[in-house]
C-alpha cells in the first residue's frame, strides 16, 4: 500500500513565498517521475512542474522563473518552492508520483489529497 501526502499550503500575500512538500510512503520499490499539479475553482487540473528520478525538470510557462521543483530520493520526497506568488496561483496543489511496488509489476500513478494555496492581500 502506498500513500502520498502533501503539506505546506496556506494563505500568503502577493509577492510572498511558500514551500510545498510531498512524501510518498509504503511498499515502494522505486519512484520515477514526481509532479505537482494544481486546480483552481472552475478550471481543469494543470501540470505545474515535474521532475524525473534523475533530476530533470519541466515547468509550466506560467511559473517559470518563480517556482522550483526538487526532490530528495532518499526521503521519497518532492518539494515545490514558490516565490513571487500571484493571486492567479491560488489553487489546490496536488502531488503525483509514478511508483513501482516491491512486486516489480508496472508503475502506477498515485495522487495526494491536495493542499490549498491562497494568494491574497
Amino acid at each position: 500500500q502506498v500513500q502520498v501526502v502533501e503539506s505546506g499550503g496556506g494563505l500568503v500575500q502577493p509577492g510572498g513565498s511558500l514551500r510545498l512538500s510531498c512524501v510518498a510512503s509504503g511498499s515502494i520499490f522505486s519512484i520515477n517521475d514526481m509532479d505537482w499539479y494544481r486546480q483552481a475553482p472552475g478550471k481543469q487540473r494543470e501540470l505545474v512542474a515535474a521532475i524525473t528520478s534523475g533530476g530533470s525538470t519541466n515547468y509550466a510557462d506560467s511559473v517559470k522563473g518563480r517556482f522550483t521543483i526538487s526532490r530528495d530520493n532518499a526521503k521519497n520526497t518532492v518539494y515545490l518552492q514558490m516565490n513571487s506568488l500571484k493571486p492567479e496561483d491560488t489553487a489546490v496543489y496536488y502531488c503525483n508520483a509514478l511508483i513501482r511496488g516491491f512486486d516489480l509489476g508496472p508503475a502506477y500513478h498515485y495522487w495526494g489529497q491536495g493542499t490549498q494555496v491562497t494568494v491574497s492581500s
